[in-house]
């Protein structure tokens, strides 16, 4: 294993990435801004093993053995002594994590029957790192369960190898100026759902069927998806509301993709694609896609990409915000974000392919992925694929999943295999 920034392991501390500054000042209970990922495995959780493999697991990956503290001008990461705590699953997904309740870690692992959850609090690290995270816990816990067949051959194949460097820092362009449209976004109208309550509904769906279609129509898989949503949007909520406004879709952007870095810690950007259904006359799915496509395409170069990541470093590192206290960043933040969010209707993140080896595969049925719903995106989707499995999630605010409904119906009407999941919060999705 090789850890960077030893200077910051010596002293105990690091300082939070420049995507995370942001999180805990603008965080609370209503904008949590976690996410969660989850394995379905194919026998019962032993509770007691999975502790070891989270004790385990973070013996190797140090930078998640922290705790938040804040500074006078920035929060900052601190090693924590204290052990984590595994619990059956009780809560709705996505919630706040109450450092103080939970031993002050920033993530939390929990189980229920065949499942095991890890949720996590942005400014720990993003949705592609903490993946990598998430997937040395079930190895190391498959390992325990079954040490005859996962033996120490198989186990010396995973090399472990990443630092915590601050990859915004290092890769972002002074020069670059963003292009960010001033427009604000459509938002998705209806009833909430009481009591601080989140649904959610997976669509387990057959990777191949999906892909025919994606190829049959020349896009890729996040391309085809966006567009649906999009087109779902319009059809049950948009036209009903009559809606002016346009449709922006958020995609958040592995930055791994275009830059060389091992960071552990927050490395993403992402794109906007902004529907103007009006304006543009797009009012059937075929507009839909073909406007989708051409605006990913241009938007996912490396230029754009670069503009896009620097606008986002130059907030962070404001010359005139710097040297502001903490209390007063947090009020600003805070109101600044309630007006920053209406700029966008919804957020989609698909982190593609989880990448399992051999053995390891046999016992683990899929995967999840899900993001914390607030009261502007009131409605937030995810995805992510294993073997020949794709899950699209839903998670949501609303007591009405009409907009639920006529995504998996559409996709059901191309001929696409689906099998539909819900923790029943919502209307009946059948």
């Amino acid at each position: 294993m090789k850890v960077k920034n030893k200077k910051e392991k010596e002293l105990g501390w690091r300082r939070l990435d420049n995507s995370a500054k942001i999180f805990p000042i603008s965080t609370g209970k209503k904008y949590s801004t976690v996410f969660r990922l989850s394995a379905v495995l194919k026998e019962k959780i032993n509770p007691k093993v999975l502790q070891e493999a989270v004790n385990v697991t973070l013996e190797k990956y140090t930078s998640f053995k922290v705790k938040m503290k804040p500074g006078f001008f920035w929060y900052y990461l601190e090693y924590n002594t204290k052990v984590t705590k595994v619990e059956k699953e009780q809560d709705y997904p996505c919630k706040y994590i109450d450092s103080r309740r939970n031993n002050n870690y920033l993530f939390k692992v929990t189980y229920f029957e065949n499942k095991v959850n890890i949720d996590i609090f942005h400014s720990l690290t993003d949705g592609n790192s903490g993946t990598i995270f998430f997937k040395e816990i079930i190895y190391t816990y498959l390992e325990l369960m079954h040490p005859e067949v996962l033996n120490e051959e198989i186990r010396k194949l995973r090399k472990i190898e990443y630092d915590t460097e601050d990859s915004y820092m290092k890769n972002y362009d002074k020069k670059a100026k963003s292009n960010a449209s001033g427009k604000k976004a459509y938002v998705i109208k209806g009833r909430k759902i009481p009591l601080g309550a989140i649904s959610v509904i997976h669509a387990i769906m057959n990777l191949e069927m999906l892909k025919k279609e994606t190829q049959k129509e020349k896009v890729t898989i996040t391309q085809y998806l966006t567009a649906v949503l999009i087109y779902s949007i319009y059809q049950e909520n948009y036209v009903k509301a009559k809606g002016k406004r346009p449709i922006k879709v958020c995609i958040p952007v592995n930055l791994k993709k275009y830059f060389s870095s091992k960071t552990m810690s927050n490395f993403f950007s992402y794109i906007t694609v902004e529907a103007q259904i009006k304006k543009d006359n797009l009012n059937t799915f075929e507009k839909i896609l073909d406007f989708v496509k051409k605006d990913f395409e241009k938007r996912l170069t490396q230029e754009e990409i670069i503009k896009t990541m620097s606008a986002n470093v130059k907030i962070g590192n404001n010359p005139f915000v710097r040297p502001i206290p903490l209390i007063i960043k947090k009020a600003l933040v805070r109101l600044s974000y309630i007006e920053i969010r209406k700029y966008t209707t919804t957020t989609f993140s698909n982190i593609g392919r989880i990448g399992i080896m051999g053995k390891y595969k046999e016992y683990i049925d899929y995967f999840l992925m899900l993001i914390a719903p607030e009261p502007v995106e009131k409605i937030k989707c995810s995805s992510c694929t294993f073997e020949n499995k794709i899950v699209f999630t839903f998670t949501s605010i609303l007591q009405n999943n009409r907009i639920e409904k006529r995504f998996y119906e559409f996709l059901k009407e191309k001929g696409i295999q689906i099998e539909i999941e819900s923790n029943g919060v919502s209307d009946d999705i059948s």
